[in-house]
This record gives C-alpha cells, structure tokens and sequence, in this order.
C-alpha cells in the first residue's frame, strides 16, 4: 500500500505545481480554489460539481462543498490567471505555429432552466443532407499543437445567440484570431468551409496573418481577369503531384495542383490548392503562402489534413471530462467550468511532452494499462492512467494550502518604561 501512496502524493505535487504555476500572482482563495477544480477533474474524470467535491474528500458536507465551487465559478476568471495559462502554452509551441479554429456544440435537449439556451446544430447527429437542431450552445475554438503535435486550446467560448449583449458569430471568431495574433505575432491559422466568408479572408490580411482555408462549391475566384467559380477551375485540372496521406483510418494517395488566383474580398493574390483522389469532389483549399515548390504544395496540402487534431481535441473534452453533462446554469459559470476544463487538457499535453523514461509518465501509462502500444492521440491514456492513480487518494489537496500563522500567537502587553 506504501507504493500506491507514493505514487499517489507524488501525483497530487505535479497537479499542485501545475495549479500554483498558473494562479501565482493570484489571491490565496483563489489558488486554493484553481487547485482543487483543476486536481477534482483529473481525479474524477469529470466536471460534475458532485464528482469533484466526492474527490476532494472535504470534512464537511457534500452540499456545503457543491456550494462554495458553484459560488466560485460565479467570480470573473482572474487576468493574470488566464494570462499565466497563455504564457505557457507559448513555451510549448513553435515559434511560428499553426492554429486551428473551428466551431461546436454543446447540446443540452432536456434542459429548459440554463441561461440563454438557443437552437443549435447538433453536429454529432447531423449530416451532409440532413441539419438536426436542438437546444444548447456554441463553441469557438482556437487550438495550436505542441511541440510532440498534441492540441492545445489559446482561446474557448461558449456563448448563445440570445444573450443580451451577443453580436455575431464572426465577432467571436475574430475575437479568438485577434488572441492567436498578438500571442504569436505571426502563425498560419488553418479553417474548414464554414469559415469561407469574405469577411475572414479580410481580417487576415488586417491581421497580417498566413491563412489555409477550404473554400465552398459557391466560391468565385478572379483568374485571368475573369471572375471564374471555383470549381470550374478545379475541374479543368488534373493532379500532378502525388502525395501519400494518411485519412479516415487508412492510407491514400492525393494528387495535388495549384493555380495563382485573387480572392474577390481584397483582390490580392492567393493561390488555389487542388486535392484529388480523397474525396468524391477534388477539395479546394485557399492560401496566402507562398508557392514555390512541390514541397511547398505538400506542405500546404498536411496543414489542411492535419485539422483532425481539433476534431480530436473537441472528442476527448467531452467524453474525458463529460462536457457536455455540466449542472452550472449560468452562462458565466459555464464559461468559467470550461476554462478549468482547459487547463487540465492542458496539463494532459503537458504530462505528453515528458520524456518516455520520465518516471511519472511511465507510471501513468502503465496505470491506464493500454491496449496499443503507439498511439498519436495521448491525452485518453494519460487521464485514465491519472484517474486511478488518484482513486487511491483519501484526502484532496487542501491540506497543501495551509493557512501561514506568525509562530507565537499569545498576546502580548509592552509596558512603558
């Protein structure tokens, strides 16, 4: 049993450490609280206010304890807590990296007393001809990759439609290019269809940013003076340059071209990135990088395809920690559960960058006890192998918070002399 303790406590100090890293410059209630939000996820594998307080093993009530999380979410996140938690995430990443940005859901059909519920397409049961609606939110996502190529979130909101002071859509999104911008100065921001809107190619160039973003059917291009439908000039080529890919559980071939255009929104150059082969219809993707190459062709082409690893990263936020099952009504506090969601994805990506003989990792994936021997996605092993680690633990973390009393506390007269 002494060994499970050791592992045990030897995991709560890499979790505290983590916590205290991020919230440093913080209040002492506030970091007691980031501690124990960010070590009762990671331990219960959940963001149930219920299953955390059942991990932090608290001498008081379970109610009492629901209570002071739910409170707490309430308060507004602390600036130099979330940007403690964007300096990091920039120590991890290239210097130039690449930022994924798309959209999703949260789908709460049975609710009726959450704030500012609005109808919202429910992409896991939607498809290419059928749209299903529900209840819930939107989500607007800005991930980057690691240096080991594991996702990482600089930007996460959920808003509704029919919150008081909502804009639009577009004002989220250029809210979350705005933060990939002035974090890094330049990346290479990489969008699906959704996101081909005059307004997007726009604040690309504003932000002076490098873009690779899959156009729509209904896309018009100026290619020799002529405004041309994209997809007149996808079928008038053939694809030159072979590529092997990876895609949908199995290995491809592509074949890519590419042709020098102008986007009707600034008229400035783009270039036209052709993909045959993969799907039914050649993909058309847009680009402001420079083409000089095959390789450069390529490199473009593994940008586009390597958007799966924010598919993956929305995935595993919802099942590893039950996203989608949160109790907190409040917009505030939604977007307050999700932010602590965030960090502790992020301490997942963290533990993957350790070194394979590193012994605390080593013992996480031998804990989670899994099947593959290799795999490209981390972070499910890593929290299970975390989980059952802590499921050993019979106290939480707040003993690592003591209160610091001067050392002699009897009271004292002086005595004019």
């Amino acid at each position: 049993m002494s060994k499970f303790t050791t592992n045990t406590y030897t995991m709560k100090r890499e979790i505290v450490n983590f916590s205290n890293k991020i919230s440093k410059l913080s209040s002492r209630p506030n970091q007691k609280f980031s501690a124990d939000m960010i070590y009762g996820m990671l331990a219960s594998n959940s963001c149930l206010l219920t299953d955390i307080a059942d991990k932090l093993h608290e001498p008081i009530k379970k109610v009492n304890t629901v209570e002071r999380l739910s409170k707490n979410l309430l308060k507004p996140i602390p600036n130099d807590v979330s940007n403690n938690y964007l300096n990091m995430v920039k120590k991890w990443t290239p210097k130039e990296p690449v930022i994924y940005l798309d959209d999703s859901d949260i789908i709460k059909p049975s609710g009726y007393k959450f704030e500012d519920l609005c109808r919202v397409r429910d992409g896991s049961e939607s498809s290419s001809t059928k749209n299903i609606y529900k209840n819930g939110y939107h989500v607007t996502e800005a991930c980057v990759l690691t240096k080991n190529h594991q996702p990482v979130s600089i930007f996460s909101k959920i808003y509704s439609s029919k919150e008081k002071n909502f804009k639009s859509s577009n004002a989220i999104t250029f809210e979350a290019m705005e933060r990939g911008a002035y974090l890094f100065d330049k990346a290479t921001f990489v969008m699906d269809r959704g996101y081909d809107d005059n307004k997007m190619f726009l604040k690309m160039d504003e932000l002076k940013q490098n873009f690779v973003i899959r156009l729509t059917a209904r896309r018009k291009l100026l290619y020799h003076n002529k405004w041309t439908p994209a997809t007149e000039l996808r079928n008038r080529r053939k694809g030159k340059v072979k590529m092997p890919l990876f895609y949908r559980g199995k290995e491809q071939e592509a074949y890519l071209s590419h042709v020098k255009v102008k986007i009707t929104a600034s008229r400035k150059d783009i270039y036209l990135v052709l993909i045959y082969g993969i799907t039914e219809h050649p993909m058309t993707l847009a680009t402001n990088i420079e083409i000089n190459s095959k390789e450069d062709l390529i490199k473009i082409a593994k940008l586009y395809f390597s958007r799966w690893r924010i598919e993956e990263y929305f995935r595993s936020k919802k099942q590893i920690f039950q996203f989608e099952n949160f109790r907190v009504r409040k917009l505030k506090a939604i977007n307050a559960l999700n932010f602590y969601i965030t960090i502790c994805m992020a301490f997942l990506a963290k533990m993957s960058m350790k070194s394979e003989t590193n012994t605390l990792k080593a013992l996480i994936v031998r804990t989670a006890n899994p099947i593959k021997a290799k795999v490209y996605f981390f972070y499910y092993r890593l929290s299970k192998g975390i989980s059952d680690i802590l499921s050993y633990a019979k106290e939480g973390v707040r003993l690592w918070f003591k209160t610091k009393r001067p050392r002699y506390q009897q009271l004292c007269f002086k005595f004019a002399s």
